[in-house]
């Protein structure tokens, strides 16, 4: 009786993951050093990002519970879940970032979710490549001070303009 509602308290916490993650990507991984894992394992956690080693059984209840279609076919073998609760990009990434700095064929993706949509393996990669949050946020920053500069710019060389009518 213990072990199934140990197994109902991870499921629930699974589902509360899942369904308040911004962004997260199941991978699968075969042959990690314990070195790697520690080195990825910080760097998720300096990202705010929970990784987490899943029980394939318990993840697929979750997601079946949840309705995320095309999920629970890529629980197979070795799976671990990386969900960021605040940055959709930062799992895709991480992991992304991860695998060319370190040349390993020890981890690979198996599919993500941005905001509950599924994504495949190749959405995951051309994900990793956005900026995050900050980056965004700073680039249209930049694109909406551009015609406020642009007018401060023309504003000035009408003012030197007439000044050198003037002299």
């Amino acid at each position: 009786m213990a072990v199934t509602t140990q197994k109902q308290a991870i499921v629930a916490q699974m589902k509360e993951n899942l369904s308040e993650a911004k962004g997260a990507v199941l991978v699968g991984y075969h042959g990690l050093t314990v070195a790697q894992v520690t080195d990825l394992r910080r760097k998720f956690l300096a990202e705010d990002v929970e990784y987490k080693v899943i029980k394939n059984t318990l993840t697929r209840i979750a997601v079946n519970e949840l309705g995320i279609e095309g999920f629970a076919e890529h629980l197979e073998g070795p799976t671990a879940l990386a969900i960021s609760k605040t940055d959709a990009v930062a799992p895709a990434r991480i992991i992304e970032n991860f695998i060319k700095d370190t040349k390993t064929e020890a981890i690979d993706v198996k599919v993500g979710l941005v905001e509950g949509k599924l994504i495949n393996a190749d959405e995951v990669k051309a994900l990793a490549k956005l900026p995050n949050r900050e980056g965004m946020l700073s680039m249209l920053l930049s694109v909406l001070q551009a015609p406020i500069r642009n007018v401060a710019y023309a504003v000035k060389a009408v003012s030197e303009a007439k000044d050198e009518t003037v002299a």
